[in-house]
């Protein structure tokens, strides 16, 4: 029982800091292009291998 009295807050405090990484994330803008990297990677750019 005694544990839980520790546990309940630390549980708090990490529920806590997840939500504000989150909101953070949403607003620095982490979320706005999903598609871009994913086709990036189909584009032909091998402009250093020209000689």
């Amino acid at each position: 029982m005694t544990s839980l009295y520790l546990l309940i807050p630390i549980s708090f405090v990490f529920i806590v800091a997840l939500l504000f990484l989150l909101y953070w994330s949403i607003h620095a803008g982490q979320f706005d292009d999903l598609t871009g990297p994913a086709e990036s990677i189909l584009l032909d750019d091998d402009l250093s291998n020209k000689n």
